[in-house]
């Protein structure tokens, strides 16, 4: 296992390159999904811009317009998914509704390269409760538990320092900070998860 996590995927393009370069073809899985309840998402674009730029194909598929054995049948065949940044409790809403959650966990362990932005990276720890003071879960109606993916043991605090999240990345770290182990990166930084623990890169 070996997923890489970030704040803000456009801001890492060293990191992700490095790690993509284990890919053997040149396509990814692309999901957007947690930005469909966003006022903003330039990130998404920008984002989608830079692994272009890197000479991969995207997939683009939005889960909440697709049917559960499609997006099965895609997520089982991919070799590489990124999921970008939006609203987390809306995000794991969607996943839960098709029943992705343990296909993520499973592909994962096996070996799927997974690219994990903001929400895309919060999702891959035990739980992603803790992330209410950054996220508006009440936008999620139909969440009602907010167990994540787990395959990561920390809790990703992305944006810390970071506009417009300054005060709710700072509160988040401030409030659990002591009750959970968490991981806080700016927007220039990712963290490397293997089966052996994680480690924070810095965009170079």
């Amino acid at each position: 296992m070996e997923i890489l996590l970030m704040s803000y995927l456009a801001g890492t393009k060293n990191i992700t390159k490095k790690y993509l370069s284990k890919m053997d073809l040149n396509k990814i899985l692309f999901i957007p999904t947690a930005g469909n309840v966003e006022p903003y998402t330039g990130y998404i674009d920008e984002g989608i811009e830079m692994l272009r730029s890197l000479g991969y194909e995207l997939e683009i598929i939005d889960i909440s317009k697709f049917d559960e054995d499609y997006l099965k049948d895609r997520v089982s065949m991919t070799e590489c998914i990124c999921i970008s940044g939006g609203n987390t409790f809306y995000l794991l809403q969607e996943l839960k509704k098709k029943n992705l959650v343990d296909l993520l966990f499973k592909r994962i362990k096996e070996g799927l390269l997974y690219i994990g932005e903001s929400a895309g990276a919060i999702i891959m720890s035990k739980s992603i409760e803790y992330n209410q003071i950054m996220d508006d879960k009440n936008i999620a109606i139909d969440l009602d538990d907010y167990m994540g993916v787990n395959v990561f043991d920390h809790y990703v605090l992305p944006h810390l320092g970071e506009y417009p999240f300054e005060e709710t990345a700072q509160k988040t770290l401030d409030t659990y900070q002591d009750k959970i182990p968490l991981v806080p990166i700016n927007n220039n930084e990712a963290i490397l998860v293997d089966d052996n623990g994680y480690t924070v890169l810095t965009e170079k």
